[in-house]
């Protein structure tokens, strides 16, 4: 029984000191990297956009498709908030249902996560009007959504707009 006892307590603290036990949800956690997340959305997505986050959903203007649904390989812009005064780019990896899409970006955490790449994680409409305007983001740490309701300008999409269309 002694070993028994022993043998389990061992195996408990092997995996806490692994440094990352499993989440509850299934959803990652942060995965290593060291950038921002507007040069993450640039080579993610193909978009040729310059300048901080939030400034991308003006400079989209007339050059990219902008609007107000996820579609896989989308950027959801943020705006610029005194939480997040840079605003933040999110790149869609899949729709799953009209208020819920899974996103890969990057430098979304704080402290020593800071920089690092988040996959797959969930993002939440919690607008009024079901357009995405307003967004609640899956925090690892918490494992769950965290608080703080952040404000988007909306997506842009891949496809670059034709020369006559402009």
């Amino acid at each position: 029984m002694r070993r028994m006892v022993t043998m389990g307590l061992l195996f408990a603290i092997a995996g806490c000191a692994s440094g990352r036990m499993g989440a509850r949800s299934g959803v990652p956690g942060y995965s290593g990297g060291d950038m921002s997340c507007v040069p993450y959305a640039r080579e993610r997505s193909g978009l040729r956009i310059s300048g901080d986050a939030w400034q991308w959903w003006h400079a989209a203007a007339g050059q990219y498709e902008r609007s107000g649904a996820p579609k896989a390989g989308g950027v959801l812009v943020f705006k610029r908030t005194s939480r997040n005064p840079q605003g933040h780019l999110a790149v869609v990896s899949r729709v799953v249902s009209a208020r819920e899409i899974r996103v890969d970006h990057a430098n979304w955490a704080t402290g020593q996560a800071r920089g690092q790449i988040a996959r797959d994680q969930p993002v939440m409409d919690v607008s009024g009007r079901g357009d995405w305007s307003l967004v609640r983001v899956w925090f690892p740490p918490a494992d769950d959504f965290g608080g703080t309701p952040f404000p988007t300008y909306g997506f842009i999409h891949g496809r670059q707009m034709m020369a006559a269309a402009r």
